[in-house]
């Protein structure tokens, strides 16, 4: 199913053998092709160059997937909370045994580089080997009522049939953080993952198979006409929940055509994430973890640091001391040795970045420092730049920019960088640099903000609740909330012990 151009100083057998990891077809209880026949083309960010032709699933074909998963539904449902575990606890063990086979999957189709993207496994595996945990913990609670007449028991039950849709830019995390709460909880699911990067999810679920999960279980279907075959779906009463990642205008359509059939949904939508550096910041602290809040994938990430916002006394020597580090990036393809970072998705990626900073620098922002781009660059590359002196109207103050692009605002009191933290539709992360623990956990009970990271510029973690406030999003993702949001909670009232 796959094709691939190769390239001068790249391991072609490993590529091979990455590709080959990838089933032919899509998977509906088994695994076949499209009724349509059709196919579409995943590429390469870093050369252009065709990776693998994939099903190109119609409406049929979703709805087979969707049959599947409530075919297997009312076994897996009553199936033994360890035999979940156990089928999760091999899928970590196999991700762990194939890593260096997933981390090249992202990297060819996501761009990144293999160190980042071995990191993405690691991260998406702890993600299955966390609910696997968590399977055998379902919750639940019994007491007596107050008046003693009766005695309240609260069981939770799984949803049912979910269908989930994740995002291009960790693809292998993204469906793992969905899948593996999904599975512990009891219900199937149908998984549609992006079109620019469905390679490690069809991969996922071959081990999730592999690992003994029934035929129908996980089921996943790649496609073009994402709208057209998801809302048909959402439409269909057998459907029980939807759960999405991705930006906040798809979010609010498919939170409407939920709406419509009042479906469970957890939504984890776009961000504007602020970093506010006030003056007694350790620079050496902040400068390492606004690199980490940043350029996590080239800044493609909806927790990735916005808009720096810095107090007057600190600026000049942050914005001196993060020019010098982002100019030292070295931009190239994520497969080749010594690289820093790779392209960005695409070229709509590539002209979004573009248009911001224009749009800054017309509106009087200062260029620090920019990295060099690769030599005869063939794939979607943008160099990863600092802007200083960035005015509130600029576009970028208020669009996630998804790019390498550090935007600076001085500021000159706390009241004001809050009040311009909080100056957004969204809020998903914060990020928080000081010293002073009275302000840290001021500024941080402040901000209108799911996530806060104090001192740090990594909050993601298997073991917390990820998700946002406001046009982020709603629901949680990871850590025991996230098992919740696969569980429906039932309350049986029966006679009471001292009635």
């Amino acid at each position: 199913m796959s094709s691939i151009a190769t390239a001068p100083g790249r391991d072609d057998s490993a590529m091979s053998a990455a590709l080959s990891a990838v089933p032919s077809g899509y998977l509906a209880g088994s695994w076949r092709e499209p009724a349509s026949g059709r196919t579409f083309t995943v590429t390469d960010p870093a050369t252009g160059a065709a990776l693998a032709q994939v099903a190109d699933c119609g409406i049929d074909d979703g709805l087979a997937a969707l049959d599947a998963a409530v075919a297997a539904g009312p076994s897996w449902a009553r199936s033994a909370p360890r035999r979940r575990a156990d089928v999760l606890r091999r899928a970590f063990e196999l991700m762990r045994e194939r890593r260096e086979v997933l981390a090249t999957l992202i990297t060819l189709e996501v761009g990144k580089t293999l160190t980042e993207a071995r990191g993405e496994v690691d991260y998406a595996a702890d993600f299955v080997r966390w609910f696997a945990e968590e399977a055998v913990r379902p919750g639940g609670r019994s007491t007596p009522a107050p008046d003693g007449q009766s005695h309240f028991i609260t069981v939770t039950e799984p949803v049912g049939p979910c269908l989930l849709i994740t995002p291009w830019n960790v693809p292998l995390a993204m469906v793992a953080r969905k899948v593996s709460p999904a599975i512990a909880a009891g219900c199937t699911v149908v998984v549609k993952p992006a079109d620019l990067t469905p390679l490690v999810t069809l991969a996922f679920a071959a081990i999730v198979r592999e690992a003994g999960a029934p035929a129908g279980v996980v089921n996943v279907f790649t496609t073009t006409d994402a709208a057209g075959v998801c809302s048909r779906l959402i439409e269909d009463p057998r459907l029980r929940k939807l759960s999405f990642t991705g930006s906040t205008p798809v979010g609010r359509l498919l939170l409407e055509q939920a709406g419509r059939r009042v479906l469970r949904t957890s939504m984890e939508l776009g961000g504007n994430a602020p970093f506010l550096v006030f003056d007694d910041a350790d620079l050496d602290v902040t400068i390492d973890q606004a690199m980490i809040a940043k350029m996590r994938l080239g800044g493609q990430s909806c927790v990735a640091a916005n808009r720096f916002l810095v107090q007057d006394g600190i600026a000049d020597d942050f914005a001196r001391r993060i020019g010098e580090r982002m100019a030292a990036v070295r931009v190239g393809p994520g497969l080749d040795d010594g690289v820093d970072l790779g392209p960005l998705i695409d070229d709509r990626a590539v002209a979004k970045a573009t248009r911001l900073v224009d749009d800054a620098v017309a509106r009087g922002a200062v260029v620090i420092d920019q990295a060099p781009m690769p030599d005869d660059p063939q794939g979607t590359y943008f160099a990863p730049i600092v802007l200083d002196h960035v005015p509130l109207d600029a576009a970028i103050m208020s669009e996630e920019v998804f790019g390498p692009v550090v935007s600076i605002h001085r500021f000159t009191d706390e009241d004001a960088a809050v009040r311009i933290a909080n100056d957004t539709e969204h809020g998903l992360a914060a990020y928080v640099m000081t010293q002073d623990v009275d302000r840290a956990r001021r500024v941080a009970g402040s901000l209108e903000s799911g996530m806060v990271g104090i001192n740090r510029g990594l909050i993601s973690n298997v073991a917390a609740p990820f998700g946002g406030i406001k046009q982020s999003g709603l629901g949680r993702e990871g850590g025991p909330e996230g098992l919740l949001e696969y569980q429906e909670l039932k309350y049986l009232s029966v006679p009471g012990l001292y009635a």
